[in-house]
């Protein structure tokens, strides 16, 4: 057994698990914890996160902002404890599913669902895993779902997290498709067609040849989904792994995480001049293009003016 004492949980973690001291003085019966997040998921619900604040969640429930203070000592706790309840249960039907595919897919759709519901969840910046018991029971779904597969418990947690990671993408561009949506009184079909004819617009054959022949394939109109595309090519590469593993194949190495540094970190003045001339220069060739576009515009006008 370790001597090394444990870490103290934060208070936010502490209070998602029910664990926390409650506070000595203050409201005991019109104020509580569940109340206050209540209150401010309404509130980011309503007007989105940065509505949020200790002085607007007090006002709202009719208290003064120190009262809060006594219950949730920090914003980033309340943010916390608002990401856990929006977060809510994964779906139990995903344990009717047949299969590891379609369990993972359900989580996958139900996960996209709740950032559509919240899309201020979205907002919230990740800092690290968050160990709460909502996200950990999401976690423990996907885990599960796994159970049965030859991976090892590694592999799952990187399936898991390729699924979860999958479906806040799809959260984020379903979300802001709804806000444009609220916003500009457009349709989904109407923005999909609009955004269609800006690309069509601004994108030439000559800088974008990809992307251009994408454009006249006409894939800015389609009704397919990408999102489910790109979530079932994953699951088919998982598929053939877990395929390789039954015939028995070699496990896949697995690379180190990448090192995160602060930018410029570790290189030296003559790179980072270096760095700054290609911006320079790629900024002054898109110039140059743009001169190039306009130029030729301008000549076909005169040619037309003149016939």
């Amino acid at each position: 057994m370790s001597d090394v004492e444990p870490p103290e949980l934060p208070r936010g973690i502490a209070l998602a698990w029910g664990v926390a001291a409650n506070p000595q003085r203050g409201p005991k019966r019109e104020m509580s914890v569940e109340k206050i997040v209540e209150a401010a998921i309404e509130l980011a619900d309503a007007d989105g996160l940065g509505a949020v604040s200790m002085a607007a969640v007090a006002a709202k429930l009719g208290f003064t902002p120190m009262s809060l203070y006594r219950y949730v000592s920090a914003k980033d706790d309340l943010l916390l404890l608002m990401q856990e309840e929006a977060t809510g249960l994964p779906p139990e039907e995903y344990r009717e599913q047949q299969g590891w595919r379609s369990q993972l897919r359900t989580l996958f759709d139900a996960q996209a669902r709740h950032y559509l519901a919240h899309p201020w969840l979205l907002s919230i910046p990740i800092t690290g895993s968050p160990i709460t018991p909502k996200s950990s029971a999401w976690m423990d779904a996907g885990l599960d779902a796994l159970a049965e597969t030859p991976l090892t418990e590694f592999e799952r947690l990187a399936v898991v997290l390729a699924t979860t990671g999958a479906a806040r993408w799809y959260g984020i561009v379903l979300a802001g498709y709804a806000e444009q949506s609220r916003t500009s009184g457009m349709s989904p079909e109407q923005i999909t067609t609009y955004e269609a004819e800006l690309f069509d617009r601004v994108i030439t054959a000559e800088e974008y040849p990809a992307l251009r022949a994408a454009i006249e394939a006409g894939v800015f109109l389609s009704d397919d989904d990408p999102f489910h595309f790109a979530i079932e090519r994953i699951f088919d590469g998982v598929e053939t792994y877990i395929a390789g593993l039954d015939r028995g194949a070699r496990r896949a190495p697995v690379d180190a995480w990448v090192v995160a540094e602060p930018a410029g970190l570790g290189e030296d003045k003559r790179v980072r001049e270096a760095r700054k001339s290609v911006r320079e220069a790629e900024k002054a060739l898109r110039d140059a293009r743009k001169a190039e576009r306009q130029a030729v515009k301008d000549a076909r006008d005169r040619l037309a003016r003149q016939h």
